[in-house]
């Protein structure tokens, strides 16, 4: 049998189909894998291998992905029985679960993905590192000594080393696309409503997975899509892709922050690439994107992360303390708390007004080619908080997701594809953002690209094929 770490979630299933291969097969070949590569990444936080056993060896529903290994990102969507900490030490503390599944959770199953276990994050999912007090770093497999982004780092660590081949990924500000550029993968920021949340009332936050491959995160889409009546955020409908020649704007500099020369060189090669198909492409300035609406987002982020760090209390009964929640939060949260409520709604006007003229400039066009990131994975000890003022590690998480939070404030699909690895050998993923409900013409798009310039051959330093600790 062909290494099962160098196939995707789609070859997997494929296996167990043909009957090459059964659900406990890829099971127990995954929990090897996790044991030996996670005391080097950290990627996963909390196993449950007997009950993936069990329901590797019972009978499972009849989806895509029938028998494929999985994880679940701790934030967001969740399945009855397993840990809910948000990277937070007191729910990690108080062993806080969840009692039963949301939608996507149980969505999920449905699509046959059988759960090993939980993948790190930053406390609350708040940032674009995962480097939680609670749990510790997890190491980028490309460098080690580097962030696999945030905030869902875990699962972008888990799956470019191969552990598993797939693993759940939500994106409040970037936080699929960008553990995808930086890892090496694919990750789609769906448009907004497309896929269920019925608890969340954020129009920031969606959730899909990242993939090594764009049919693997085609498949999943596919099979969880779909709002329910309790959404507050509704899709019912994608469009179909437009007819080629598509006109496809890059912008390819960060206004007033410099970007890294990598990451507006995965650009130039990517635009060079979807110009060689025939497509027409035309250079825009950053303003009509970024900048305008920086002041308002902060202002917003802050309250929002207040309501966060009550919500957790209430999950445990009581109101956490300033030693319970990470100084950036707590300090993000005393500042969202000064907010008076019609300042609140007033920076939403402000932002929904500023999102409204984004929407309408990109009408102009059918895709908008970016960097996914500012700049390439950077270091661990430098996204640490300075601990006298925690603020202040703001600045580089704002160069990090210069390019992905608009597309959450608009609601724009958006998708993060590795094209592109500077010269130390570190992937710097490329951003396609189209209009509402074009997902497929992302997902279109991303397939001639990895077509174009593919990416499967490269693996990390540490991948479940080659490293042995």
């Amino acid at each position: 049998m062909t290494d099962l770490s160098l196939l995707d979630a789609t070859s997997q299933a494929d296996l167990v189909r043909s009957g090459q291969a059964t659900a406990t097969e890829l099971v127990e070949a995954a929990i090897e894998r996790i044991e030996r590569l996670n005391p080097t990444l950290n990627a996963v936080i909390s196993t449950d291998f007997d009950r993936a056993l069990a329901a590797a060896a019972g009978p499972l529903p009849d989806g895509p992905f029938t028998g494929v290994p999985f994880l679940i990102k701790d934030i967001g969507a969740n399945q009855a029985g397993l840990p809910y900490w948000a990277g937070n030490r007191a729910l990690q503390a108080a062993g806080h679960t969840s009692g039963e599944d949301t939608e996507l959770g149980a969505r999920m199953r449905g699509a046959g993905l059988v759960t090993l276990g939980k993948t790190n994050l930053p406390e609350m999912g708040s940032c674009p590192t995962t480097q939680p007090l609670g749990c510790g770093p997890t190491h980028n497999p490309w460098d080690i000594s580097r962030s696999p982004s945030g905030s869902s780092g875990g699962s972008g660590a888990a799956v470019a080393s191969g552990m598993v081949p797939i693993a759940h990924a939500n994106d409040g500000g970037g936080s699929t696309r960008l553990p995808a550029a930086w890892n090496g993968l694919v990750g789609l920021k769906t448009t907004r409503g497309l896929v269920p949340n019925p608890g969340n009332v954020s129009r920031l936050t969606s959730e899909l997975v990242v993939t090594r491959t764009v049919r693997d995160t085609a498949s999943f889409l596919a099979a969880v899509q779909g709002a329910v009546d309790a959404d507050l955020f509704q899709t019912p409908a994608q469009h179909p892709a437009p007819p080629a020649p598509l006109r496809i704007a890059v912008l390819r500099d960060g206004g007033r922050i410099e970007i890294d020369p990598a990451c507006v060189a995965g650009v130039d090669a990517a635009a060079a690439a979807l110009e060689a198909m025939g497509h027409q492409i035309e250079v825009v300035e950053a303003d009509h994107l970024l900048g305008p609406a920086s002041k308002v987002n902060g202002e917003l982020w802050m309250a929002g992360i207040a309501r966060r760090v009550d919500a957790l209390g209430e999950l445990i009964g009581r109101e956490l303390t300033a030693d319970e929640v990470e100084p950036y939060n707590w300090t993000a949260a005393q500042r969202g708390r000064e907010m008076p409520a019609t300042e609140w709604i007033a920076a939403n006007e402000r932002q929904q007004a500023w999102s409204a003229s984004v929407i309408e400039w990109m009408a102009g066009y059918d895709v908008l080619l970016s960097p996914t990131a500012g700049t390439p994975p950077m270091r661990t000890d430098e996204l640490w908080p300075p601990a006298d003022k925690p603020w202040k590690i703001s600045s580089a998480y704002a160069h990090i997701g210069l390019f992905t939070l608009p597309f959450n404030v608009t609601g724009q699909p958006a998708i993060s594809v590795p094209t592109h690895w500077n010269d130390d050998g570190l992937p710097v993923g490329v951003q396609l953002a189209a209009n509402m409900g074009h997902d497929p013409l992302l997902l279109q798009l991303a397939s001639q690209l990895e077509e174009a310039l593919p990416w499967h051959d490269r693996l990390p330093q540490v991948h479940a094929s080659t490293f042995a600790p």
